[in-house]
């Protein structure tokens, strides 16, 4: 059967090689794509599940070591890098910030705080990075409808704190929310930091080294906090164990490998957009799965502060740097 001229059909319609390449690789990109959205989105519900019976910061440390346990000799034999000295300075920092700080915290502030308003405050991360780029010497000075985001977005802040009583519903716990920005801070500073602080050339590397220290850290700090006291293993439920093991495979592994692939086959814009999908699919799984009401004020804040993230994500930039890749939120990774 011979081929038509000018183009890669070949007669009678059929699919060249190439052609069944591309509608593969268009597959896995929208497989990908639903992995970041759903699975991430699924994490804040996970942690919840998980510290029904485990402390969080054991829950969290336990987390992030298996996975740093299980990538690094993975990446190590498949890269060939041996990190240096630099590089696990530098993953110390960023564990502590990222994982210890902005994990952690997700973890402790669900104890008080629904896992879908965690994922809505956490969803906050975007702006912080906006704001510590503005602060931070020759910083970039933001056009004014990221201006505007940035204050809408933490007006959508303080509206899940006060006033007490909006609508009939009750505020947010205010410790577990200040938790939540707080942690969202320091992720937003430990992404900026990785960016020059030495971390190695290929990124999962760069994930096993942060999830070995930072998972590190948080067992040490659970030893601290006194969370190892009453703590044992035969009291641990099956839920929970189920959760740590999704928030492993899936969070840690697949949903970050999908994040790597969409970011080497879509452009950063594209990308971005699960920084306001992941608060609506984990407020739905919350909704759904763990009965979590959506009150007034939770929907109130939630059409502020996405709108704030869509407005922040998508403005154009006023000078000619480049737009950076967006960054993974510490209930997610």
């Amino acid at each position: 059967m011979s081929t038509t001229t000018g183009n890669n059909t070949r007669a009678g319609g059929e699919a060249t090689p190439a052609e069944h390449a591309s509608a593969r690789s268009a597959t896995l990109l929208l497989i990908a794509f639903a992995a970041v959205y759903i699975v991430w989105g699924s994490t804040y519900l996970a942690i919840r599940i998980g510290i029904e019976s485990l402390p969080p910061l054991i829950l969290a440390g336990i987390r992030h070591l298996t996975a740093g346990l299980l990538l690094y000799p993975a990446v190590r034999w498949k890269t060939a890098i041996r990190p240096t000295a630099a590089n696990w300075r530098a993953a110390v920092v960023t564990g502590f910030l990222l994982l210890f700080l902005g994990n952690g915290g997700v973890s402790l502030a669900e104890q008080t705080v629904p896992s879908g308003v965690a994922a809505l405050l956490v969803a906050t991360v975007s702006l912080w990075l906006v704001f510590l780029d503005w602060l931070r010497p020759r910083g970039h000075q933001p056009v004014p409808r990221v201006v505007f985001g940035l204050v809408m977005g933490f007006a959508g802040m303080a509206l899940l704190v006060g006033p007490a009583h909006l609508g009939g519903s009750q505020r947010i716990d205010p410790g577990g929310a200040a938790i939540l920005v707080f942690a969202s801070f320091s992720w937003a500073c430990g992404s900026l930091y990785a960016k020059h602080g030495g971390m190695p050339s290929s990124p999962m590397l760069g994930v096993a080294l942060q999830s070995l220290t930072g998972g590190a850290i948080l067992l040490i700090a659970a030893f601290f906090a006194g969370e190892y006291h009453a703590f044992q293993f035969a009291g641990v439920t099956l839920r929970s164990w189920l959760a740590m093991g999704y928030l492993i495979v899936f969070g840690s592994g697949i949903g970050f490998s999908a994040y790597l692939y969409i970011l080497h086959k879509s452009t950063a814009a594209r990308v971005g957009t699960y920084a306001f999908v992941n608060p609506v699919v984990a407020l739905f799984l919350g909704w759904l799965i763990a009965s979590e009401p959506i009150t007034l004020r939770t929907a109130l804040a939630a059409a502020v502060i996405l709108t704030a993230v869509v407005l922040v994500i998508t403005a154009p930039h006023r000078t000619s740097a480049p737009v950076t890749d967006p960054v993974p939120a510490p209930g997610e990774v």
